[in-house]
């Protein structure tokens, strides 16, 4: 990683680039310090002090605290997020938005000017049922419709504005803008994590339980970011052999080839819709107020709320957790079938002349590319579990809440080598152009 860095300063355009995502960078940090105006905000992070789970986990995450401090960028850029998931989904249905996606470049323009569209339609109906739901709680200063009017209108724009500028980092700097700004707001969050695990489990303690517990929270760290990189890193190749064309005098074909298979086909969507699902009802709930009475409503909720999950004075609240686990499987599965189609692979094989050896093309390939899928489709979602469950069970049993779980792992180590990538092959690319110029 640091070679690659060390080789790409040395290039005037790339080190350009760098240069551009960083300033980008400290501008988003910045903003993330700007409070809202007519914003109480101590209020905001009482409620987050009183309200744990991965719901209020994902937002503080997502949002780099911004959300906790109702800064101009407390909506961060998850208006986006879900703009864009939509649009995936959609495209799949509507046989319209299909055609503009598979009409090259012009087709995914449109496709992503409508997720503009989308983004600001989400940030205004998110700002507004955050800026009267907790308004009427003590969010605001004075509750009237002009500070309720300022308040949707900054973090509208605050959202647009860091769409913006993951676009421009997509055009000017390095990398995906949108995932970088996501990543940025993550790593914003880990010394805070840090130092609350400090706080618990090491200050104060005698040394031997202070070193034990600093090797063991390591330990736990290193051990998922390996576990993170070998799963995203861990591809099925699926052999395919194209048949010789005889055309005049010169020969077609006969090439090897293979499709490649991430195993971890859908990555972080299932979990995000799985957390997204359960946590849904507990957050309404809180914007409303309820939740904390004692009757069958209030203790589903406590069920659903991540923050019961493994604690050992609530064992009963964990059947939450094997919920969790079964609609994490059940999106991984979902996800990936509305996003890679064996058939249609099958039939581009055909067209091409290409065919799995040891399968008859059409239907037995199709069924083929099925079975193989199902079942990394399961292994990757076992993954995606272990990563999640793993830093649940750690805040469950000895009480860390701390805002940097599974999600958030998986999101930085592959923005990270996603961005290597980039580097590298950007870095190729002009070893290439200065090799013919020479």
């Amino acid at each position: 990683m640091l070679e690659t860095f060390r080789r790409a300063f040395q290039i005037k355009d790339i080190r350009k680039k760098i240069g551009y995502t960083f300033l980008m960078l400290i501008v988003i940090r910045i903003g993330s310090q700007l409070p809202t105006p007519g914003v109480n905000t101590e209020f905001i992070q009482n409620f987050f002090a009183q309200n744990t789970g991965e719901a209020f986990n994902l937002f503080n995450a997502f949002t780099g605290g911004s959300m906790e401090r109702m800064s101009i960028f407390a909506l961060s850029i998850t208006p986006y997020i879900t703009s864009s998931i939509i649009m995936q989904l959609l495209t799949i249905a509507i046989p319209k938005l299909e055609e503009m996606q598979k009409d090259g470049e012009d087709g995914r323009k449109k496709i992503a000017a409508i997720t503009r569209y989308v983004t600001v339609i989400l940030a205004l109906i998110e700002s507004t049922a955050m800026a009267v739901g907790f308004g009427r709680q003590g969010l605001l200063t004075e509750y009237n419709f002009v500070n309720v009017a300022i308040v949707v209108l900054t973090l509208t724009a605050g959202s647009a504005f860091l769409m913006w500028i993951g676009e421009r980092i997509t055009e000017k700097g390095v990398g995906n803008g949108i995932s970088i700004v996501l990543v940025i707001n993550i790593v914003s969050r880990i010394p805070s994590d840090m130092t609350t695990l400090f706080e618990q489990f090491v200050k104060g303690k005698p040394i031997a339980s202070a070193a034990l517990a600093v090797v063991v929270i390591l330990a736990i760290i290193i051990a998922l970011v390996v576990f993170v990189v070998i799963l995203q890193g861990g591809v099925r190749k699926i052999a395919v052999q194209y048949s010789q064309k005889v055309v005049g005098r010169k020969t077609y074909g006969g090439q090897s080839s293979n499709i490649p298979l991430k195993v971890n086909t859908a990555g972080v969507i299932p979990i995000i819709f799985a957390s997204s699902l359960m946590q849904t009802p507990v957050v309404i709930a809180s914007f409303l107020g309820k939740g904390n009475g004692t009757g069958i409503g209030s203790e589903i909720l406590r069920g659903l709320n991540q923050g019961n999950w493994c604690n050992p004075a609530q064992l009963k609240y964990s059947w939450g957790l094997l919920v969790y686990i079964i609609l994490t499987v059940f999106f991984a599965y979902f996800y990936t079938s509305i996003t890679f189609n064996p058939l249609e692979i099958a039939n581009n094989m055909k067209k091409n002349g290409g065919f799995i050896p040891g399968i008859r093309p059409g239907k037995p390939t199709v069924d083929y590319l099925t079975k193989i899928l199902n079942y990394i489709i399961f292994v990757g979602a076992c993954a995606l579990i272990v990563i999640q469950v793993v830093p649940i069970l750690f805040n469950g049993w000895l009480g860390a809440n701390v805002s940097f779980g599974g999600t958030s792992l998986i999101i930085i180590v592959s923005v990270v080598l996603e961005t290597l990538k980039q580097l590298e092959s950007q870095m190729l690319v002009r070893n290439y152009k200065g090799f013919l110029n020479k």
